[in-house]
């Protein structure tokens, strides 16, 4: 059971691995990009994850994870970091094989998901989960319609509703669903305590926040290369 939550992570990964090297989409010659966005995108949110966990707003179970630390987290939260964003830009890699999989009015997405982030900054300031998340998510979201302005969003934005049904199965897996106990365990003090399953629904925020900074980092490294 140590061997768990590793597990969940390899078992992420290991699809997209295997069809990195497909012709058609040829992920391993765009690995110079992705790992770059990857990792720095990982900084963020180990430092958020290192301090969230020093304060008791989400914790990992002991009996689902190998004992090995870095950073005070256990060795396989950090790989977390890696496999979703690696497994994830390869959807939205293979999604983007043709044109048509995208959301057409992605400013409209935008704006909407800007005030949805701002009424729960406002209203909900006492609990650091949902507080962050939604903070971190409109300050992204705000770049993108005034600065960034990405030509990749809408990709992004449907990529992303594909991504939430393999998403639905890992964080189900972590956070308890299937198997009797969470390997990570979220204080309900400090998120709204709305679960789909056993997903707090602030997971379904953190992850966009994520996927949507590393695939920023990703095309605007490709940009610069032409590409």
């Amino acid at each position: 059971m140590k061997y768990t939550y590793l597990f969940i992570n390899l078992f992420s990964l290991l699809v997209p691995f295997i069809l990195s090297f497909e012709s058609r989409i040829a992920y391993y010659k765009k690995w110079k990009y992705l790992f770059p966005a990857m990792t720095a995108t990982a900084v963020f949110f180990i430092v958020w994850d290192v301090i969230f966990t020093a304060t008791g707003v989400w914790g990992f179970n002991p009996k689902f994870v190998t004992g090995i630390t870095v950073f005070s987290l256990p060795l396989e939260e950090i790989l977390f970091f890696f496999c979703i964003p690696y497994s994830s830009i390869f959807a939205y890699e293979a999604l983007d094989l043709s044109s048509k999989f995208k959301v057409q009015s992605s400013k409209f997405v935008s704006v909407l998901l800007l005030v949805v982030c701002t009424i729960c900054v406002i209203l909900f300031h006492d609990k650091d989960y949902t507080f962050y998340t939604c903070l971190f998510l409109g300050v992204f979201l705000l770049l993108q319609l005034l600065w960034i302005k990405g030509s990749y969003l809408g990709r992004f934005y449907f990529a992303y509703l594909v991504i939430l049904i393999p998403f639905t199965i890992v964080n189900g897996l972590l956070t308890g669903s299937w198997i009797g106990e969470p390997v990570v365990w979220y204080n309900n003090n400090e998120n709204l305590a709305i679960r789909f399953l056993t997903i707090p629904v602030e997971d379904v925020f953190y992850g966009m926040l994520m996927l949507g900074m590393s695939v920023s980092i990703y095309e605007e490294l490709k940009t610069k290369k032409g590409l």
